[in-house]
């Protein structure tokens, strides 16, 4: 792709200056809403990530870092750090299980028709600098809608190359996002907002190769902490470039050899991401190219009543890119089955349900799940690649014993905003993972009304009190 921009256009103090001046009046009703939807899903999906294994090697780290007090809550670990730290470990949590948001992109050649997993980055910045700031629900609010807006609006920028050549969108752009959510709550001004920007823009890292592995993770937690101590260098002095997105050596260039000005100048929060195209909040923990295929698939079973002793054989048809990601074909551990369409597909014609009890060790390891995946073709088809890469076309075509054939077709999951939950509907899923947590109904409870009225939040210790355990 092109590099299209103007060489006069200061981009990053255009990004910074955003970052400044948006106050909360500017965010919308509608806007408000959908965030607090993210914001729920995401505090959820913390607690059920302090209980992953990878949670309790978060929480060994920090032992051994000897971090025994600090002014920022990690989410189901029993104790507070550092801010850094907890963004860090609070990243992970949400990211663990590959169950949390993502966005839509907007362009057609955007890979997926997704871009990046916002809330992993932002909301963890944003919860742990505004508990250090003893920050409000709007406070917090603001920053993290302000993380987002910026994060997404460079996953879109960014030429296509950086994720197909192998970056991880949501590690190297999520540290803009903590970056900017830091700084909006540290109250910086535009030059060292531009320069806690640059910081971030140097830690910006995270492979692909890693899918399927508790360093996927990893990325989003560092690059939440990474924005977060890019911000803190900043407020001591550090000097940085000024130019980092823009510039011939900067991100843009180096980590996607062009970018789209067109896609972010004058864009941001014209209109917000959360507005248009929208964000998806995931019905299952599995990785997003999997959910318009598992969506359909669900339909079908259930309109059909399809019992897995019946199935011959299935079809899964897809564009060219999908399998580029959902690579683990004979899964080996939970971890591989959340990025593999075979396991997805297998687990719902057994058990007519996909969520944390189904993605683990056991339920790869099971004979009737393995007998399964070898009935499940998986394949580049061309109508899916016709439609775009903005899309996620899933064609299924179940074939039948008794010969039937019983076909459908999905672009999007349940959870995105052509087929949206609700906040309740999302309070319900929140409550699932507290549960599998162990944390209690009536605590979750009091989560779930917390946020709904966030913006009226004055403390969030709040907040923080409730989540920092789940006793």
């Amino acid at each position: 792709m092109d590099q299209k921009h103007q060489e006069n256009v200061e981009l990053t103090k255009y990004v910074a200056s955003f970052i400044v001046e948006t106050d909360f009046d500017e965010l919308s009703s509608n806007v408000i809403d959908l965030g607090k939807k993210s914001i729920l899903d995401g505090l959820g999906l913390a607690l059920s990530g302090s209980v992953a294994k990878s949670g309790e090697l978060v929480r060994q780290h920090l032992d051994n870092l000897g971090l025994a007090e600090g002014a920022a809550t990690v989410i189901g670990g029993g104790r507070k750090v550092a801010p850094r730290f907890a963004a860090f470990a609070n990243g992970v949590g949400i990211h663990a299980d590959d169950y949390d948001d993502t966005q839509l992109a907007v362009a057609k050649d955007r890979v997926y028709g997704l871009l990046t997993h916002p809330t992993a980055p932002a909301l963890p910045a944003a919860l742990a600098v505004a508990e250090l700031v003893n920050g409000s629900g709007k406070d917090l609010m603001l920053a993290y809608h302000l993380g987002v807006e910026v994060e997404c609006k460079i996953a879109e920028a960014i030429a296509p190359r950086h994720y197909q050549t192998g970056f991880h969108a949501t590690a190297t752009c999520g540290t803009f996002a903590a970056a900017a959510a830091s700084s909006k709550l540290m109250k910086f001004d535009v030059p060292t907002t531009q320069r806690a920007l640059s910081i971030a823009g140097s830690q910006s890292a995270g492979l692909r190769e890693n899918f399927g592995t508790m360093t996927k993770p990893f990325h989003a937690g560092r690059s939440s902490e990474s924005g977060v101590a890019a911000a803190q260098f900043a407020s001591y002095g550090w000097t940085a470039a000024a130019r980092i997105l823009e510039a011939p050596r900067g991100f843009f260039s180096a980590a996607g050899g062009g970018y789209d000005e067109n896609a972010i100048f004058n864009k941001l929060g014209a209109p917000w991401t959360f507005a248009d195209p929208g964000i998806s909040i995931k019905p299952h923990p599995s990785g997003s190219l999997t959910h318009p295929g598992m969506t359909e698939m669900l339909r079908l079973i259930t309109d059909n009543n399809i019992r897995a002793e019946d199935v011959e054989r299935v079809r899964v048809g897809t564009n060219s890119n999908m399998p580029n990601a959902l690579i683990h074909h004979r899964p080996k551990d939970e971890l591989q089955a959340k990025f593999s369409m075979e396991f997805c597909m297998a687990i719902l014609l057994l058990d007519r349900r996909a969520g944390l009890n189904e993605f683990t060790d056991a339920a790869v390891e099971r004979d009737d799940v393995k007998a399964m995946i070898e009935r499940i073709d998986f394949v580049i088809d061309d109508e899916a690649e016709a439609a775009g890469y903005h899309l996620m076309t899933t064609l299924l075509d179940i074939h039948l014993k008794d010969g039937r054939k019983i076909s459908g077709r999905a672009d999007f999951g349940k959870g995105s905003p052509a087929f949206p939950m609700s906040y309740d509907d999302v309070a319900g899923k929140f409550r699932e993972n507290a549960d599998f947590a162990g944390m209690t109904q009536a605590r979750a409870n009091a989560i779930v009304e917390l946020v709904r009225g966030l913006e009226n939040v004055t403390s969030l210790s709040d907040l923080t009190s409730l989540l920092i355990s789940v006793d």
